[in-house]
């Protein structure tokens, strides 16, 4: 897998030495300074590099959704594991296109106009939850770019991270895990992930074809390792049930 990453802004971002250390270290403690008072995203725990929480310890009903966690849940969650009011950083989603990357052929683009800041309950709780319309043949492909574009509000985003989950009934299919990155205040951006899609055996596929809606997905985003949002998704793959594109 791997993933392409672009970003608008006013500015060009340079690789930051958030340790401090070897040359030129006055100048990066002045840096850090400076991106302390701004945000406080270095204070909301980074680590050294190469060094992830691995260790998985006991979850418990109030404790912050880790990516540990999610990795090792059982099946699909029959409820969300944050609230919208968990988005601190007021990502808006704009853009979602899906693309066969053998045959180039776009299989859906689906925008929304104007995104903003402020939202109601109603159309916050209607984000969190699609169902996608494909025909059989998707389930041929071998590898889909997946295109994302969002915006991000006043805070910067630091290890912005996407982790999902597919099912059908209770079998994992497969599990995608996409590192997004650093996103600064007021940006727009665009990232595509690479997906390669599972092998399904002629049976598993007859399956899913029979029984609309009973392929699921979970798609957890994260930053700084807290979840910060937990979208879902149902999938049919019935011909002539293809989504509108307009």
């Amino acid at each position: 897998m791997s993933s392409e990453r672009e970003e608008e802004s006013g500015e060009e971002r340079g690789e930051e030495n958030v340790d401090g250390e070897g040359e030129g270290e006055e100048e990066n403690e002045g840096e850090v300074r400076d991106m302390e008072e701004w945000n406080g995203f270095l204070l909301e725990g980074t680590t050294e590099k190469g060094q992830e929480d691995d260790v998985l310890v006991e979850w418990k009903p109030g404790d912050p959704v880790t990516p540990q966690y999610v990795l090792r849940l059982a099946g699909y969650t029959e409820d969300y594991l944050c609230s919208p009011e968990d988005n601190i950083y007021n990502i808006s989603f704009s853009r979602f296109k899906i693309r066969d990357l053998e045959g180039g052929s776009v299989i859906l683009d689906l925008k929304r106009h104007c995104p903003t800041e402020i939202k109601d309950v109603n159309e916050q709780e209607a984000a969190r939850f699609i169902q996608y319309h494909f025909t059989p043949a998707f389930l041929n492909l071998r590898e889909i770019g997946a295109t994302l574009e969002f915006t991000v509000g006043s805070k910067a985003v630091n290890r912005f991270r996407l982790i999902e989950r597919h099912y059908f009934r209770d079998m994992l299919l497969k599990t995608f895990d996409f590192e997004i990155g650093f996103c600064i205040p007021h940006s727009r951006n665009t990232c595509e992930h690479i997906y390669s899609l599972p092998d399904l055996d002629p049976r598993t596929i007859e399956e899913m074809i029979s029984h609309p809606f009973q392929t699921r997905s979970d798609s957890f985003y994260f930053a700084n390792n807290k979840l910060i949002m937990h979208h879902k998704a149902e999938y049919s793959f019935c011909k002539g049930m293809e989504m509108d594109m307009e």
